[in-house]
């Protein structure tokens, strides 16, 4: 039943509280049409594991079965592609990404989205991943169909995003 009241309790915030107003995974913004759910995302590997390790309550158990994680330090290992491709949490803070309800940046925006929050930071974040298609549009031009050697830090940046770079 909604509105779902979720309070927060993790490293990162403490008695933080939304409301949930729209069924899991429905109703997107009409310009927001990500490729990949948070769980496929976990599951395939993003952020070297090391993204939300302490914050499970949060969000449905089915998420993390098969998630690739590695709380505290990240292993980019676990990514997909075997390759760091983000930057340390405190230079998204410095070029001004992190809005404080989602302090661990877009994913956890993209996770809570997905979950049925909606909010005033939705139009920006949904802009900043529209940014991304500028390489989704470099690895079509410069890669043969289906060669995931190519431009792996790209594609690892782009899964980052809910792009399915594999299909590409």
């Amino acid at each position: 039943m909604l509105p779902v009241r979720v309070m927060v309790h993790d490293s990162m915030q403490e008695g933080y509280i939304y409301q949930r107003t729209v069924a899991v995974g429905k109703k997107f913004d009409p310009e927001f049409e990500p490729e990949l759910t948070p769980r496929q995302m976990l599951e395939l590997g993003v952020f070297g594991g090391c993204y939300m390790t302490d914050c499970r309550d949060e969000f449905p158990d089915s998420w993390f079965r098969k998630a690739k994680l590695s709380p505290g330090i990240p292993d980019p290992q676990l990514n997909l592609f075997k390759i760091r491709a983000s930057q340390p949490l405190r230079e998204w803070y410095v070029r001004g990404w992190i809005d404080e309800n989602d302090p661990r940046g877009w994913f956890q925006w993209y996770c809570r989205y997905y979950m049925g929050r909606r909010g005033e930071d939705d139009a920006r974040q949904i802009r900043r991943w529209r940014q991304m298609r500028r390489h989704r549009s470099q690895v079509v031009k410069n890669c043969a169909p289906g060669d995931l050697d190519c431009r792996p830090r790209q594609r690892q940046a782009l899964l980052h995003w809910a792009y399915d770079s594999r299909q590409f």
